[in-house]
């Protein structure tokens, strides 16, 4: 047999059958030895500190680990923004049911991240970086609706499970159509009326912010930065609560193929919240339409540079473009306005709930955080706030304009939590002390009205913006003090009375009207006689009317569908008023789209059922737009919906 071996291994050059048995023995101790250092190099790379960069080179990108937000530093923010999906959300809550592995979210009222957790993310001069970061995200909206609605692994909003946890209807049984005849009969007028104003509109005015009805052209403005379409984004939910179908798609298909949201102009930030974004989300909650979602949030980013301040108190102004944003030029000492930086959460948290990107909240959160902390004369909040020292610039305070929907977005924050946010119920409640303390007066004739402030000394005028104020402290009359329940009901229709005393001789009421000089609620300056189509009083009408069920709101609001009629409609659409005490009137060419959003809507709820978004389901932030109520973790809980807050 050696000799057998020996011949065989002859065939190789260099090797004898001598020689065999050392140098397979060299050989073994050499891989023992080869072996032995692979093993010690791929240790090393696995186990020692500073191996993540060598292990990415060698694992794929689905076997790497995700990045742990954690100290909340900027870096841990870009991780957590780029892969929304790879890690746990913040608050980590799972299912009803205990199941950590399926993690379906849906419409929920508290703040994503709560405040104490996100303290040192709350700085308003992220946001820009906040901004790019959020566009990492490639998976399409549709993609993620899918995802979501098949019940898979996914932060994704669902727009199935958010309409099984609506308690009722949005439209109610049939449309909110009322059984009596001439209730009925009233509330088509409206929807005529409605019908009037956007035909014109489209026909002269088209793709244009607004309509001037007199001339027939369109009007563009400045307020929206280039924005266009105004009319066309407030309509939405209106056209498709009264169900004209025809004037909705076709509004619909202006938003899908010509709104265009790359504009390089200067925009109210106040403004584009409250049309643009909330028309865009009240449209989406209400129908589905995936156009809609992706347009919000696709604006929603551009409006986050306007925060990138040293307090996080938005500025005013922004270019949509470039992101720079600046204070008013009228704004006393570069500050923001009271009114624009609180008319914000609401919009702000819902772009969050559809986005699942906790920065939206997070801004707003921290300008409640910031009022919170500074100091307010007699509990009241002035109109003006430095956003570079985060200090009053002016002691002015007002219910009207420069304040008003500050105040109401307190309460309907609170309300479109499901009452579970509890900060904003304290703080509003803590302000309406405040005014009724020092800001709230009965005329000689028995008015109550809502002075203003002005450093300790009270100026007796009322605007017609701060009319809202009867809607708002109604709707906050039930989560009050149980004790001052029907104290607050009276106080809301004593104001209501008050504006609607305002509309007179022709029912159609003053820009302002005053209290001194022997005038009850009139306006005694010629600059103060204007009307501009504002929907203040009649919204007012429309809460009381829900609250209430008194047949004079009806009365009133029908009244002033008269009285618009007689003097506001013209051959090509609706113009306001230059002078409400004259019957020969002047028109001012101008059809508000807040007209078409606000005023025609409030007076069509007024007229319908009272299941026609219903007030237990919907808020409507202050340009009327219905904005889902976030339903408690207990409610979801008991209908089996998985929550991920």
């Amino acid at each position: 047999v050696p000799r057998k071996v020996s011949m065989v291994f002859r065939k190789l050059p260099g090797v004898s059958a001598s020689g065999m048995g050392l140098r397979l023995s060299q050989k073994f101790v050499f891989l023992l030895f080869l072996s032995a250092l692979v093993t010690l190099c791929f240790g090393a790379l696995f186990f020692l500190p500073d191996s993540v960069r060598l292990k990415r080179i060698f694992l794929s990108k689905t076997e790497t680990q995700p990045v742990t937000v954690g100290s909340g530093s900027e870096n841990d923010v870009r991780e957590h923004f780029k892969k929304p999906k790879e890690q746990d959300h913040p608050r980590g809550m799972t299912s009803a049911k205990g199941e950590s592995s399926t993690r379906l979210k849906s419409l929920r009222r508290k703040p994503p991240l709560p405040p104490l957790a996100t303290e040192e993310r709350l700085s308003g001069g992220r946001a820009q970086e906040d901004l790019t970061l959020s566009r990492t995200r490639t998976e399409s909206a549709s993609e993620k609706a899918s995802a979501a609605d098949r019940g898979s692994d996914s932060d994704t909003f669902s727009y199935a499970r958010f309409q099984r946890c609506l308690l009722k209807p949005p439209l109610g049984r049939d449309h909110g159509k009322p059984s009596d005849p001439r209730t009925d009969e009233r509330r088509e007028k409206v929807k005529e009326m409605m019908k009037f104003a956007w035909d014109n509109y489209k026909l002269y005015a088209w793709g244009k912010n607004e309509l001037r009805p007199l001339t027939k052209n369109g009007h563009i403005g400045n307020m929206f930065g280039g924005l266009r379409g105004a009319s066309i984004i407030d309509s939405l939910d209106t056209l498709y609560i009264m169900g004209l179908m025809d004037e909705y798609n076709d509004a619909k298909e202006w938003v899908k193929t010509s709104l265009d949201l790359n504009s390089n102009g200067e925009a109210s930030l106040f403004e584009v919240n409250i049309r643009y974004v909330g028309g865009l989300l009240a449209a989406y909650y209400l129908t589905g339409e995936e156009v809609f979602r992706s347009k919000v949030l696709e604006l929603g980013e551009k409006l986050l540079p306007a925060f990138s301040t040293p307090t996080g108190i938005p500025r005013g102004v922004i270019n949509l473009g470039s992101g720079t944003s600046w204070s008013w030029g009228w704004a006393s000492a570069g500050s923001s306005i009271l009114a624009e930086f609180g008319t914000l959460h609401l919009e702000f948290v819902h772009l969050t709930e559809l986005s699942k990107n906790p920065i939206y909240t997070e801004k707003v959160m921290n300008i409640r955080k910031l009022l919170n902390k500074i100091e307010k004369p007699h509990g009241l909040y002035p109109n003006f706030l430095s956003p570079v020292s985060g200090n009053w610039v002016q002691h002015h305070v007002s219910i009207g304009g420069l304040g008003d929907s500050f105040y109401e977005y307190l309460i309907k924050s609170f309300l479109m939590s499901d009452k579970t946010d509890g900060d904003a119920k304290k703080m509003y409640y803590e302000a309406m002390e405040a005014i009724e303390a020092n800001l709230v007066q009965k005329s000689p004739g028995g008015l109550t009205y809502m002075a203003e402030w002005r450093g300790g000394i009270l100026d007796h005028k009322m605007g017609h913006l701060a009319c809202f104020s009867g809607g708002m402290i109604g709707i906050g009359a039930d989560d009050g003090a149980p004790e001052k329940r029907q104290h607050y009901l009276d106080l809301a229709a004593e104001i209501t009375h008050t504006c609607h005393e305002s509309y007179s001789p022709t029912k159609l009421g003053p820009e302002a009207f005053r209290f001194d000089d022997g005038g009850e609620a009139t306006a005694t300056r010629l600059n103060d006689r204007y009307y501009i189509l504002r929907p203040e009083v009649i919204e007012s009408y429309m809460y009381m009317w829900r609250l209430t069920h008194d047949p004079k709101y009806r009365e009133w609001g029908w009244e002033a569908v008269q009285a618009l009629e007689q003097h506001c409609r013209v051959e090509f659409g609706f113009s306001g008023i230059r002078d409400v005490y004259t019957t020969a009137v002047s028109h001012d060419n101008m059809q508000q789209s807040f007209f078409l959003s606000e005023t025609l809507k409030y007076l069509y709820l007024l007229f319908s059922d009272d299941d026609l978004l219903p007030l237990e389901d919907w808020v409507f932030n202050t340009e009327a737009h219905p904005l889902p109520v976030i339903q408690s973790e207990s409610y979801q809980s008991d209908r089996s919906v998985t929550i991920n807050v």
